[in-house]
């Protein structure tokens, strides 16, 4: 990689992008218009990785309380293989364990070993399966589970950050 990858919080300005990251990615990807909603859902974080000021992945994923559940990860075929799946993935565990999130769910095709070994590498187990998951092919899932997230940054504060 030649240009320096950015890691950064996702805005509403992205949605065109990440939605096409999503469509050359999935069989069965998310809308531009799902994306725009997941901007103003409360409950919703994204991450997007950047390089020379284009998106080339993206990273999300629903906060409640200390529960976090990893929506999508996707990087454009021409950045695999590159680290920034780790990055994005890493970074929003970091991100969510700021909001408070004591452990993070997520699906993943059970035929793809990559994100497989990817998410057990950051402290990912395997808890159980989701049958016929998938709705192109009816693969099963498997869930994976991290509950010990990254150590919160004391001095984490967005906008949204709610103080009592």
């Amino acid at each position: 990689m030649n240009s320096k990858c950015i890691i950064r919080r996702m805005t509403e300005a992205d949605v065109d992008a990440v939605a096409e990251v999503e469509a050359s990615t999935f069989p069965t990807p998310w809308s531009r218009d799902a994306f725009a909603s997941e901007m103003k859902n409360v409950a919703a974080r994204y991450l997007v990785a950047e390089v020379d000021g284009t998106v080339i992945g993206y990273a999300g994923a629903w906060i409640i309380l200390d529960e976090s559940h990893i929506t999508n990860i996707a990087v454009l075929s021409s950045y695999r293989g590159q680290g920034i799946g780790r990055m994005l993935t890493a970074g929003l565990m970091q991100y969510l364990s700021n909001l408070g999130a004591a452990y993070a769910t997520l699906e993943v095709r059970k035929s793809n070993a990559v994100a497989q070994n990817l998410y057990v590498s950051l402290g990912f187990i395997k808890l159980g399966v989701r049958k016929r998951y998938y709705e192109d092919n009816g693969e099963d899932a498997l869930i994976m589970v991290c509950d010990h997230m990254p150590e919160a940054d004391p001095d984490f504060e967005e906008a949204e950050t709610v103080r009592e």
